[in-house]
């Protein structure tokens, strides 16, 4: 079963941080119900994973001004039909980022994601107002990624821009609960 690496990597992290089972359920679900989870055709939601990348020091962070979305997030993206979480985030990094020195903070048979999140991508419409794509769910599967040696991002084709933050700078940015849930699990 394809689908058996994450519904293991979910039990991992259900084990883990119990006080998020909710969350961890709702993935669980999805993926249990629809084998298809990896494809970004699959409804209500697919699988998705993301990069929450900062420096072994972790005193910086690096998020990507989504341009669909138009605000600061982590690097992150659709599965395509990849059915590694850890591998998906790494090359998401990769691609919208431009650096090319990544690991995973965790690794080895036992590594957990940092952390889980479903949330909603609202429907888009051409110029002329058609429907292009219907109102979705991510079920993100997000990594803790250290970046090494040379630490200068490349703006890609699906950003405005892309930069490191200091702890208080992203608090500045962004109001967003996802992605300062994430600054905090990194910074424990």
């Amino acid at each position: 079963m394809h689908r058996k690496p994450l519904l293991n990597l979910l039990d991992r992290y259900d084990a883990r941080h119990p006080s998020e089972s909710a969350m961890t359920d709702r993935i669980r679900q999805l993926v249990v119900a629809h084998a298809d989870c990896f494809d970004r055709t699959c409804r209500p939601g697919h699988i998705t994973a993301s990069a929450w990348i900062t420096t072994p020091a972790r005193d910086r962070f690096l998020l990507v001004h989504h341009r669909k979305l138009n605000r600061w997030l982590q690097p992150g993206g659709h599965a395509d039909g990849q059915t590694d979480a850890a591998d998906v985030a790494m090359r998401e990094a990769t691609e919208e980022t431009g650096l090319a020195n990544l690991r995973h903070a965790a690794e080895g048979p036992d590594a957990t994601p940092l952390d889980l999140d479903v949330h909603i991508i609202p429907a888009r419409y051409d110029a002329a107002g058609n429907l292009t794509e219907d109102a979705h769910e991510h079920h993100d599967v997000r990594f803790l990624i250290i970046a090494e040696g040379n630490l200068t991002p490349q703006v890609s084709d699906e950003s405005h821009a892309v930069r490191w933050f200091t702890s208080e700078e992203l608090q500045a940015v962004t109001d967003e609960e996802s992605v300062l849930r994430l600054w905090r699990k990194s910074i424990r």
